[in-house]
């Protein structure tokens, strides 16, 4: 928790001789990497990873190269590796610097489990619609969850449904599905977010734009066209917020079947 997909291989291995044993590949990431003792860089790690942050948050995940944020730092991009291997390590700190604005809340109180874990799936989407670049490369960042601010969020949300009852055996799948709901619904959202900055649109704008093609569209789908009529005039962002709400809720409500405290 949270889920996340494996880094996939490059290329296939070459046939092992007889006799010969298999060398393994360590796994690559910051967070496996060992730190040796390096005398005091003129920068920080902590002063890469929040400029490469405010460079994502401003230009996107394609933006982002080591040369380009050197030369933002005012720095070459040697000083940059004294820290991180590459740019794939640099992410990782990156969503792990992001993972660090989720509000994990705590009350101490069973009965409130599911306050707590809605106002940590709130703070959850939030954070990623903050900043949209992350939807694109939660599922490639095989090791992200070993970052210290994944880790403190997974922590806090097994004591919270660990206290209230659930099964230990199942105190990690139910964080597991709450996170992966967020992330499948914020990740939609944040691509939508995405088209729409690049648009230079409001949300509103956009949409009504597009309704006449999409009420042609659906002319003959009857359940999408009706449901198409009932939002015409809606707020979209509004409606959004509800449907991210209802599913929430479901989410919780099937998941306080397993409580048996």
């Amino acid at each position: 928790m949270p889920t996340q997909k494996q880094p996939k291989q490059e290329q296939q291995e070459p046939e092992q001789e007889p006799g010969q044993e298999r060398q393994k590949s360590p796994v690559r990431s910051v967070w496996t990497r060992p730190q040796g003792k390096r005398e005091q860089p003129a920068l920080s790690r902590e002063q890469i990873v929040s400029q490469a942050v405010r460079l994502l948050d401003a230009e996107g995940i394609d933006a982002l190269s080591m040369r380009k944020l050197g030369s933002r730092l005012g720095a070459g991009a040697t000083s940059l590796y004294r820290h991180v291997a590459n740019k794939d390590e640099l992410i990782e700190l990156a969503v792990d610097e992001i993972y660090g604005e989720i509000e994990v809340p705590d009350s101490g109180d069973p009965a409130r489990w599911r306050d707590d874990v809605a106002r940590c799936a709130r703070s959850l989407r939030a954070t990623m619609l903050r900043h949209p670049w992350i939807a694109s490369v939660l599922g490639e960042m095989g090791m992200s969850y070993l970052g210290p601010n994944a880790m403190r969020m997974s922590e806090t949300l097994l004591t919270v449904l660990t206290r209230a009852g659930f099964p230990a055996a199942e105190a990690d799948p139910a964080g597991t599905t709450v996170v992966a709901y967020v992330t499948g619904t914020a990740t939609s959202e944040a691509a939508w977010l995405t088209v729409l900055a690049r648009s230079g649109q409001s949300e509103q704008e956009y949409v009504s734009g597009l309704w006449p093609a999409a009420e042609e569209a659906v002319r003959a789908y009857p359940h999408l066209r009706d449901g198409y009529a009932g939002q015409r005039e809606k707020d979209p962002a509004k409606t959004r917020e509800e449907g991210f709400e209802y599913g929430l809720a479901r989410v919780l409500d099937g998941l306080a079947t397993r409580v048996t405290g």
